[in-house]
């Protein structure tokens, strides 16, 4: 038909029920098995259909339906039950943060993408996840906090496998309407508006509002009427574009994201950027600086102290980085509109890359991010010590060590992914109030409580109902490629619930090597159809568009599973999305995860796979390195990385056999003798895992490491018309305008050996050239098996300054002298950026 326009007609909710509205517009439902149900019930057909969608649910029941519901007591009681639970969280007042964060400030939340619920498709894979989980617990704790993010009309890309097991992308039009958002409104209840300057033109950009429990997402979209058909495509796709459109995008998050919190009127003390992507808000958090009449370098600082880096890419290549005439293109009138210079701007970008063959400087988004914060994080232990030696470059004469870039470890949001049948079983024996404790490690003890058969039956529960979920896909699958009538009634017995299951799923790049399970067949046919401990495994996710070999990887697993020893017993589902990962974690015995150590930066999947009792069986890398303790798990391979990938790749497959083979599969059918039994194990995963890789504990980490610490320095900098970060600026000028002309020398009478306890002295003479001697550490640096200790050396005058270095533990010593410059305010004593060595 020839469409000439649409209307959304709402339903007239009877008033018994009328609320259903108001929750379905708040995403605390996705979080509440409860409160989804109610929606369920309506139409379950539709509520698979739409993607478990409240809206879409609401416009699609007949209002026949909505009247038989409305008169269904038991409907009803269900209902009054969610509704109260609802409004006891939305008006809770003695919250986390109100009890032990009292005087928190604001908190401005940029992230690419945010993963919330499969029914909202703005996410691609870990990130997303990481940032709506991240929204979710900062509802949960009463922080104050509003997150800013793009509103993708296609979203990130649906996945389809031909009949050929390769992957094929389909792009769906989100309907708005039908979406759980609104409009943004500003104070004199307009439509919230911004305008940016990209290239030669001004792009329009619409806000909405996603309510997510007590906090608010503002979602930005250029897909209105005032762009051209060019710029209302830049807000279609999640990493769909080239580098044109992605720097375009980046100005869109970082510049439009901070006018529509001012537009809003929403206040920001601190600004934290979930991956270089939003680095370009530090751009327009200068200019307002600027615009008030301070200089560059000033409001530089000023922004910088507020402004806290998360970094999620442990190697180079994934860090998004630019020639500088497209960065011209886009951000070529921002020097200007920041009283700079185009070099001084794009210094603070630079990063010099190896491009066809010779060094080329870059503009790189995790450069600029770092360079405009004051406070960097990476994302688990040993993401924050490869960060640290990936970016020491930025730090002259600085030991790996010492680079500013910290960690917090990331978390889930438990109650998004555990189910409501452990939920159930877990109230039982925790607190009334556990969910809003789960970052208490002594309360999960209790766990302990819960016996083998209460653990056995609720897990043999969501693994029928994963079972079934998994035939029922692989049956849509095969009849959409024209499958025999054979293949399609094979999916009626795909899996068998007494049958040991292990589950893979996770974005199929390729150093999370999804195939390694398969480097030797023949042993995996044996594992997989040994008579007594068979082994089964359910693999999914996708691979980005352009990403040829993990696509390679998907049809090879595709085609080994429909080999004679594996069908039925190796499983590849399509369209890995939130709702497969829900069912996947909540129903496999085991969780496998097999990246190449160091590259995993965190995952987060093997958690919440432990919050359902699913203990992991993975590679010592990111969060797991953490977490396995011993008892609650398993671990592939070794704590080292290996010169042979090869060789890596050999040894961990070894590992992963060996140890299905000698412990997890006997103790999953009956136990060793002397050995923990199963249920022990899975008892140990949830008391382990729960509490220590909570996103509540993430958040609160983010709170006390970052948030309130960034907060005070921010306000005292920013305080007096910004009176001390013009101060540090100023200093910063003076001393690295003078540093090439000072000089160090240093002395050290070592004996040719010592013992512990014993001291030696270590003199040292300095040229300040001009700097004030008061703000000029002189330190020795002792480096014990790549230990650092730091041991500060006393002004003599005439600047002369000596210590005795205590030399405490036997080892060979490495003594050296240096001196960096450092006055009260600033972030770390790294931050000036200058190092000098006798």
């Amino acid at each position: 038909m020839n469409v000439i326009g649409k209307v959304t007609v709402l339903p007239q909710l009877p008033p018994s029920i009328a609320r259903l509205s108001e929750l379905a517009y708040n995403l605390y439902w996705s979080w509440t098995p409860h409160a989804q149900a109610l929606y369920e019930e309506l139409d379950a057909p539709n509520w698979e259909r739409f993607q478990h969608n409240p809206v879409r649910q609401l416009l699609e029941v007949p209002q026949a339906r909505l009247e038989q519901a409305a008169a269904d007591p038991a409907y009803l009681a269900r209902y009054a039950k969610v509704m109260a639970d609802f409004d006891a969280y939305m008006g809770k007042k003695d919250t986390w943060a109100a009890k032990n964060a009292a005087d928190m400030k604001p908190v401005a939340y940029f992230s690419m993408e945010y993963a919330f619920h499969e029914s909202l498709p703005i996410y691609s894979g870990g990130l997303g996840v990481l940032a709506g989980d991240h929204c979710k617990s900062a509802s949960d704790l009463g922080i104050p906090f509003t997150a800013v993010g793009m509103l993708f009309h296609q979203g990130y890309f649906r996945q389809l496998f031909d009949k050929d097991g390769w992957q094929n992308e389909a792009y769906d039009e989100l309907d708005l309407t039908t979406l759980p958002i609104t409009p943004a409104l500003t104070e004199k209840g307009e439509e919230a508006r911004v305008k940016v300057r990209i290239g030669e033109r001004d792009v329009h950009v619409r806000i909405w509002n996603l309510n997510v429990g007590r906090i608010k997402v503002l979602l930005l979209d250029t897909n209105v009427p005032e762009n051209s058909e060019d710029d209302r495509k830049l807000t279609a796709r999640l990493y769909g574009g080239n580098q044109e459109l992605r720097v375009q995008q980046y100005v869109l998050l970082g510049v439009a994201g901070i006018r529509a919190l001012r537009v809003l009127n929403v206040p920001g003390d601190v600004y934290h950027m979930n991956e270089g992507h939003a680095a370009l808000l530090g751009l327009e958090r200068t200019r307002e600086y600027v615009a008030r009449g301070l200089d560059f370098k000033t409001a530089l600082e000023t922004v910088a102290s507020s402004t806290l880096f998360t970094t999620h890419t442990p190697v180079a290549a994934g860090n998004d980085a630019f020639a500088y005439d497209l960065m011209d293109r886009y951000i070529g009138a921002w020097p200007a509109q920041l009283a700079t210079s185009r070099d001084e701007l794009y210094r603070l970008a630079e990063h010099e890359q190896m491009w066809d063959g010779h060094p080329v400087p870059t503009f790189s988004m995790t450069v600029f991010a770092l360079n405009m914060s004051r406070a960097a994080n990476g994302v688990s232990e040993l993401h924050g010590e490869v960060s640290r030696d990936m970016w020491k470059f930025l730090y002259p004469g600085a030991e790996t060590e010492e680079v500013p870039i910290g960690h917090v470890t990331n978390g889930a949001h438990n109650l998004t992914f555990t189910s409501q049948a452990m939920r159930d079983l877990l109230s039982t024996v925790l607190p009334a109030d556990w969910t809003e404790r789960l970052e208490d490690e002594q309360m999960w003890t209790a766990v302990e409580k819960l016996t083998d058969q209460q653990l056995q039956d609720v897990q043999r529960d969501m693994k029928r109902d994963m079972i079934t979920f998994v035939r029922g896909r692989m049956r849509e699958q095969m009849l959409r490629n024209g499958a025999s009538a054979a293949d399609v009634a094979a999916t009626d017995t795909l899996l068998d619930e007494n049958t040991l299951t292990i589950g893979f799923a996770r974005r199929f790049a390729t150093y999370k090597r999804a195939t390694l399970l398969f480097r030797d067949k023949a042993r995996l046919s044996r594992i997989v159809n040994h008579p007594e401990r068979p082994v089964q495994f359910v693999f999914a996710g996708k691979a980005h568009p352009a990403d040829n070999p993990g696509k390679s990887f998907i049809q090879e697993i595709y085609k080994i599973s429909q080999e004679p020893e594996f069908r039925g017993k190796i499983v590849i589902l399509e369209n890995y999305d939130m709702h497969v990962a829900r069912h996947l974690v909540q129903g496999v015995d085991i969780w496998l995860n097999n990246p190449r150590r160091p590259l995993e930066a965190s995952g987060t999947s093997g958690m919440k796979a432990s919050f359902n009792g699913s203990p992991n069986l993975s590679i010592l890398d990111g969060w797991w390195r953490e977490g396995f303790d011993g008892t609650n798990g398993w671990p592939i391979g070794e704590e080292r990385e290996y010169a042979d990938l090869n060789v890596q790749d050999d040894a961990d497959a070894f590992s992963m056999y060996h140890t299905l083979e000698t412990d997890i599969t006997p103790r999953y059918y009956g136990g060793l003798s002397g050995q923990p039994t199963w249920a022990s194990t899975v008892r140990r995963a949830i008391q382990t895992v729960s509490p220590r890789f909570s996103m509540q504990r993430q958040v609160i980490d983010y709170v006390q490491k970052y948030y309130r610490p960034i907060a005070g320095r921010g306000a005292s900098l920013a305080s007096g018309n910004s009176t001390r970060a013009r101060e540090i600026a100023a200093w910063k000028g003076w001393v690295r305008q003078q540093w090439p002309y000072t000089t160090l020398t240093a002395t050290a009478q070592l004996p040719a050996t010592a013992r512990p306890g014993q001291s030696v002295p270590v003199t040292a003479q300095v040229n300040p050239a001009g700097i004030n001697l008061d703000e000029l550490r002189v330190e020795a640096v002792l480096n014990r098996g790549g230990h650092l200790t730091r041991v500060p050396l006393v002004s003599r005058g005439g600047g002369t300054y000596s210590a005795e270095i205590p030399l405490k533990d036997s080892g060979l010593y490495s003594v050296g002298v240096r001196m960096l410059p450092v006055i009260d305010g600033l972030s770390n004593d790294l931050e000036a950026g200058l190092i000098k060595w006798a």
